[in-house]
């Protein structure tokens, strides 16, 4: 847990790890994906050394956050998924080991946020409610596919 960069506060501090410890280097690690940067990098212009010290005040605000994103990414990232896990980032890194959420509610949050994410598939067939109401068969609306086959 003593690597520079992603050991929490407390530790920093006092030498004493707790729970919580762990949670906030994960949100180093969280923040680390977001921007494709290292935690620590001294070739950074002064005062973005450490990335979690200058990165907070961008989390906290969706248009600030699209200016911080990993380049790499070319702007192509799911923009509310992200500002979501830029919260979650924040709350992993609060100063406070009490403040922090568990790993298990990171996990849940994560998962929240993926299957927020994931887009339904459209269905084959659609079924005209209006017909099975009225004691008929349900009719099947097939729509024809992209590359003209059926």
């Amino acid at each position: 847990m003593g690597t520079h960069g992603y050991a929490a506060p407390e530790y920093v501090a006092t030498g004493h790890l707790y729970v919580k410890s762990d949670v906030y280097g994960f949100g180093v690690v969280l923040v680390e994906i977001l921007t494709g940067l290292r935690a620590l990098d001294s070739n950074r212009p002064s005062g973005q050394h450490k990335l979690t010290e200058w990165v907070k005040p961008y989390l906290h605000d969706r248009r600030k956050l699209k200016g911080i994103m990993d380049s790499r990414l070319e702007g192509k990232f799911p923009s509310k998924a992200a500002f979501r896990i830029a919260q979650l980032s924040m709350k992993c890194l609060a100063s406070e080991p009490k403040h922090r959420p568990s790993m298990k509610d990171v996990l849940e949050d994560l998962e929240r946020i993926q299957a927020a994410n994931e887009k339904p598939v459209e269905p084959k067939f659609r079924f005209t409610h209006a017909a099975s109401r009225q004691g008929h068969q349900a009719v099947h609306h097939r729509f024809p596919r992209q590359d003209g086959s059926n």
